[in-house]
């Protein structure tokens, strides 16, 4: 076998070339959902095969947060009923170990909803962390994004200042940091709590009965929800999460369509 020749500037042309492309084209977006882990991803994509044009932006160099191991550096999800339904639509394999109680292979299922989530025509900006809202009126209509790297250079040489992208809604799905909220909370436009103490039987529907508009213009899923009210903790089971992850795009595009 023989690989094509190919000069280096050639490669680096069509990296930077397709990027450009792409980006310039996601400044401008719909939804913009703040986190990759599974509620982030799940709702991007209900959102994109709604016709949503929808970004996620996270800041490490992959996606899917705590969904590829699960506790305690074991790689082994937990749902609970009625998760496995999702789990079916995503044709993520699992097995039932209890009544109500099912496992997942943690690499495999985050793998699947990755895929989910691109193949319905989700973007996803990864090294990139979240600094500011865009505030208008009232509204959170954007983000202030950079390069996660520039948080790790010395204080000396980090005058790289950010750019902002918009859009219609911005979604904090950052899990228990809920970044985007406590960048209103500093700022005197929102109250919040903090995670509880861990209940699973209580968290995981706490947690989706509360997802939604937290903020005009800012919606909050995942555990982002249990920071700001205040839910008890659920720990490595997922059930919730992707269900919180449902119900946000639910509630988008009805204030889209609004």
């Amino acid at each position: 076998m023989k690989f094509q020749q190919v000069r280096e500037s050639q490669i680096t042309r069509a990296i930077t070339g397709e990027f450009n492309k792409w980006f310039q084209e996601y400044i401008v977006s719909d939804v913009v959902i703040v986190g990759g882990g599974p509620s982030g991803l799940i709702a991007a994509y209900d959102l994109c095969r709604q016709g949503v044009k929808t970004l996620i932006v996270e800041s490490n160099n992959y996606i899917g947060g705590g969904f590829w191991i699960g506790g305690y550096l074991m790689n082994t999800l937990t749902f609970r009923a009625p998760s496995q339904e999702i789990l079916d639509e995503l044709h993520i394999p699992y097995k039932k170990v209890d009544s109500g109680l099912f496992t997942a292979d943690g690499p495999h299922a985050c793998s699947r909803l990755i895929l989910a989530a691109c193949e319905s025509g989700a973007r996803i900006l990864n090294m990139t962390k979240f600094d500011d809202v865009v505030l208008k009126n009232n509204r959170v209509c954007g983000a202030v994004i950079n390069w996660t790297p520039v948080a790790a250079l010395p204080r000396a040489i980090t005058c790289v200042d950010p750019v902002a992208i918009e859009s219609d809604v911005v979604v904090d799905a950052t899990g228990h940091d809920a970044h985007i909220c406590k960048s209103l909370q500093k700022r005197g436009l929102l109250t919040m709590k903090d995670f509880g103490y861990m209940n699973v039987g209580e968290s995981e529907d706490m947690v989706v009965e509360k997802t939604g508009e937290i903020f005009p213009g800012l919606f909050v899923c995942g555990m982002s929800v249990s920071t700001v009210f205040g839910i008890p903790r659920m720990g490595p089971t997922f059930g919730g999460m992707l269900y919180s992850g449902r119900k946000v795009a639910e509630e988008i595009i009805k204030t889209l369509k609004k």
